[in-house]
């Protein structure tokens, strides 16, 4: 069982950073591959990072060279550097935690969710 406690959302303005932390419980965090997704209002829930145990990391296109994910396995947390936000970065972000065997896209192959923590980009 894994534990995961978004924080660092905020409103900000387009061009700004902002960056998102995920807290993990548990013992075992070095055994999941870990990623963010977000959710804009009435959209599905998309694909945005994640970085697997080898700490190889993989982006969706529209936020490629923008944004980094990162992970302390000592610390059992994974960040996401957002940089050069913009207002279609508008969305919840949720933080997520896999036992897939590497990377990862679709949210069916997620085995925790956090609770999600709120990113708005203002023009």
């Amino acid at each position: 069982q894994v534990q995961l406690v978004e924080s660092g959302g905020g409103l900000v303005q387009a061009g700004d950073s902002l960056r998102l932390s995920c807290a993990a419980s548990g013992r075992t965090f070095s055994n999941y591959v870990m990623g963010w997704f977000r959710q804009a209002p009435g959209k599905e829930r998309e694909f945005v990072a994640t970085i697997t145990r080898a700490y190889r990391t993989n982006y969706a296109d529209s936020v490629k060279g923008r944004f980094t994910i990162s992970r302390d396995n000592a610390k059992n947390t994974v960040h996401l550097q957002m940089d050069s936000l913009k207002p279609e970065d508008t969305a919840v972000y949720y933080c997520a935690a896999s036992m897939a065997n590497g990377d990862y896209r679709l949210p069916s192959l997620v085995n925790y969710w956090g609770q999600g923590t709120q990113v708005t980009v203002s023009s």
